[in-house]
């Protein structure tokens, strides 16, 4: 289902909501935590570098947007208990959560199953699925604590299309879908939604690790589809449940 990257971000249209954002310390992450910013929600961001994370949150403070929370914590070594803590913290804090937006992920490497490093095939189905089905698990009673609540996986379209040589980093997408959808169907009941979103092209770092060869000056920018973002958490976007969304370039 296509939705467009369109979307104009107005101040305190996200006011009194908490929304994490996993790799919200560059990219689209970034991009996206400055218009959830924007539009008044409080973002706790998630990443393992804590100084590209100060760096972030000071560039959020500087546009004068709403102040984030940053929580330094690497998924890949993650924990139950350290998860644990996390949940604690967001609700001794926050009392709830308004949204989980599962950003981060890695590229692995690009080559045929048959020679795939096995370690490297671990350390990107950590990242990219089991920390992302951890942090999920431990965060969904305090989604459960929200009026109207949003679970967003950022996919691909390796996730959704069986391309060659994508190796782990495409199987993880093709799991993070069905979990997704399977999540979706758990939580009909309640007020939680869950969703997938393919942002398609973006000029990032990872695109340029996949297409290095690619004129990447050409592709639109993270700040011109973390719009989106936005308007997915907004409740006008709670008809959305159980979908494999795609922006528009």
């Amino acid at each position: 289902m296509i939705i467009p990257s369109s979307h104009k971000v107005k101040e305190g249209e996200l006011e009194g909501k908490v929304i994490l954002v996993t790799g919200a310390n560059r990219g689209f992450g970034l991009a996206m935590t400055m218009d959830l910013s924007k539009a008044g929600a409080t973002v706790i961001m998630l990443g393992r570098d804590l100084g590209s994370l100060e760096y972030a949150y000071d560039a959020v403070v500087d546009k004068g947007f709403q102040e984030p929370t940053l929580y330094p914590l690497d998924i890949e070594g993650a924990t139950p208990e350290n998860y644990q803590s996390l949940q604690d913290d967001i609700f001794n804090q926050f009392e709830k959560l308004d949204g989980l937006i599962h950003n981060a992920a890695i590229l692995g490497t690009m080559m045929p199953v048959d020679q795939h490093d096995i370690k490297l095939w671990y350390s990107t189905l950590q990242i990219n699925l089991n920390g992302p089905f951890m942090l999920t698990q431990f965060l969904i009673p305090l989604l459960n604590k929200s009026d109207d609540a949003r679970i967003l996986f950022l996919s691909a379209e390796q996730g959704r299309e069986a391309k060659a040589y994508w190796g782990a980093y495409g199987v993880s997408k093709f799991a993070v879908e069905g979990f997704a959808k399977t999540l979706s169907e758990e939580l009909e009941k309640t007020n939680i939604r869950v969703n997938t979103l393919d942002p398609g092209v973006m000029r990032t770092e990872m695109r340029r690790a996949a297409y290095p060869a690619e004129d990447t000056t050409k592709n639109p920018s993270p700040e011109s589809k973390s719009p989106a973002i936005v308007y997915l958490m907004l409740p006008v976007s709670s008809k959305y449940n159980g979908k494999q969304l795609a922006l528009t370039d």
